[in-house]
């Protein structure tokens, strides 16, 4: 403990940082992997208007993230959590004068504001029940207290997973993350890599105590990731930014981290994060040395034939993409993804390893699918290497780091997390690896298939009927904007419309205006004429005489 940070009446908490194996491993990839972005950053970003702003940014954005994963108290960690979300909307609007910067900015930070009311609501149950919101405290008191499946301990884990899934692009709350790919590249490797998307899976692995006391809301953590990486798979399949394929694969890598935490594999989801921040800040350090050399063109059918004029972009992507892609045996990513797969058949969850095999075949087409036919084929576009020790050494590290030396880097995690039902694999797990690698190659050859050469059978394919269909139903992702912009958006445009209109005011302006109707009224009366009066005496006794006599 540091200092008490705030008391109010019986409510204090402390400022309080806690350093064990699971808060070392995510300090070790915000500042490492952090670093190597700031360092691609400063070539990236050379010239630019606004640059000392850039770094202002990025660095309370890592400062931020620092708080969130060292804290020991769930209100510190809320602190760097707000934090997090602030700074990707200052990045992601960090061309503000392009108003689509600015709404997607601002997506971004509703939606995750979202999650973020419901992570409140979490803590407020939490303290209502134990007193506290030191998180090594709770995890004591929560067995003690209360029983598995207790209906506050499933709402405040709920309340948590929602903030959860609002951070890291999760499903419901997963809108957020293609549109947020309007910064600057760095920002998005930033964002996908170091920080952010990674806050809720550090989050719920936190209080993964809390959440082995409430079954049901850990299933729940499985199955929404298991959905979220084949949907966001099928989404990935027909983009043709460069970036917006990426952002989809990290909303599918990142299931496969929910899917790990909702079948118990805790140290597996940790292992993944930290491979998939090397992979995913490589190809997105990459993608940005490829804009920069295509002029910001960012269709990937516009580039073609830039393996021969970006030679270590080249690299960096064959090795990233096989990562992602997990080929099996030289990649970080392989062994990683394997150990959930694996964690996932141990742990009797047959449906979810299902599904984290069709989202690994996926991944592995639409990732060739974007090195093809960037890479290869008839040059579309001019294109100039980049040069700079702040340009090939970030990428010649995270290069390394993603293939299996970086699996090498084993987060010590003993006795911090629990250990996993499959924790020991045998000829079953060797089985899987396989199979697993089978699918990662068949998905590889397949991209080649359909994209090297004249793609005649992927154009064709197209333009059919059920190819427009469902090409343009998964370019939009599934329609979730769509469908939330007719439930929340419009109905709530439509209120605030209303309510522009003042109707309780005008509502309550009929009293006022009856008054002075009436008085308006009587002072007809008051005209000065006699037998004006005299008959209004007459018909008044006329009036009460009729009253007392039907009385």
């Amino acid at each position: 403990m540091l200092w008490q940070w705030m008391a109010a009446g019986d409510f204090s908490t402390n400022f309080t940082l806690y350093l064990d194996g699971l808060s070392v491993t995510m300090l070790g990839v915000v500042t490492g992997v952090g670093f190597l972005i700031h360092l691609f950053a400063s070539w990236y970003m050379r010239g630019e208007t606004g640059y000392s702003r850039f770094f202002a940014y990025t660095n309370l954005f890592i400062a931020s993230m620092l708080f969130l994963v060292l804290g020991d108290n769930l209100l510190f960690l809320y602190f760097g959590w707000e934090g997090v979300g602030l700074c990707s909307y200052l990045l992601i609007g960090f061309y503000y004068s392009n108003r689509n910067n600015g709404n997607a900015a601002l997506k971004a930070f509703i939606v995750t504001r979202v999650g973020d009311v419901f992570m409140a609501f979490g803590l407020f149950i939490l303290f209502q029940q134990f007193g506290t919101l030191n998180i090594q405290e709770l995890l004591v008191l929560a067995p003690q207290k209360f029983p598995e499946g207790n209906l506050w301990l499933t709402l405040a884990t709920l309340a948590l997973l929602g903030g959860a899934v609002g951070k890291s692009a999760q499903l419901p709350l997963q809108t957020w993350l293609a549109d947020a790919m309007a910064g600057p590249t760095p920002v998005s490797a930033l964002i996908h890599a170091a920080t952010m998307v990674t806050a809720g899976v550090y989050l719920i692995a936190r209080c993964h105590g809390l959440f082995t006391l409430a079954p049901d809301i850990l299933e729940l953590v499985g199955i929404v990731g298991a959905v979220t990486l084949v949907l966001a798979g099928f989404a990935a399949l027909v983009q043709t930014d460069i970036k917006r394929i990426l952002a989809y694969s990290t909303m599918s890598q990142i299931g496969y981290m929910f899917l790990a935490l909702g079948v118990g594999a805790w140290d597996a989801a940790i292992f993944h994060l930290m491979t998939h921040a090397f992979f995913k800040a490589l190809l997105f350090l990459a993608s940005g040395a490829v804009i920069v050399a295509c002029h910001h063109e960012q269709n990937i059918f516009k580039m073609g034939g830039l393996w021969k004029k970006l030679p270590l972009a080249y690299a960096s992507f064959v090795v990233g993409g096989a990562a992602l892609a997990a080929l099996p045996f030289l990649t970080a990513g392989f062994y990683s993804k394997d150990e959930i797969l694996w964690e996932a058949f141990a742990s009797g969850h047959r449906e979810l390893l299902i599904a984290g095999l069709v989202g690994a075949f996926l991944t592995s087409i639409y990732t060739f699918r974007l090195i093809f036919v960037a890479f290869h084929g008839e040059p579309k576009t001019e294109a100039h290497a980049g040069h700079g020790i702040s340009h090939w050494l970030p990428l010649s590290v995270l290069i390394v780091l993603s293939t299996f030396v970086g699996a090498l880097i084993t987060p010590p995690l003993a006795g911090v997390l629990p250990e996993s039902v499959g924790h020991a694999g045998g000829e079953a797990k060797h089985s899987l690896e396989l199979a697993s690698g089978a699918i990662a190659i068949a998905g590889i050859l397949l991209a080649a298939l359909l994209f090297l050469g004249q793609r005649r059978f992927v154009s064709a394919l197209a333009k059919s009927a059920p190819g427009r269909f469902f090409g343009t139903w998964w370019y939009h992702a599934w329609g979730f904007d769509w469908l939330y912009d007719k439930l929340f958006v419009k109905p709530y445009l439509l209120l605030c419309q209303l309510l522009g209109r003042d109707p309780i005011d005008r509502t309550l302006g009929v009293v006022p205006f009856s008054v002075r109707g009436g008085h308006n009224l009587l002072s007809l009366t008051e005209n000065g004429r006699l037998r004006w009066y005299a008959a209004s005496l007459v018909g008044g006794a006329a009036i009460l005489l009729g009253a007392l006599l039907l009385a």
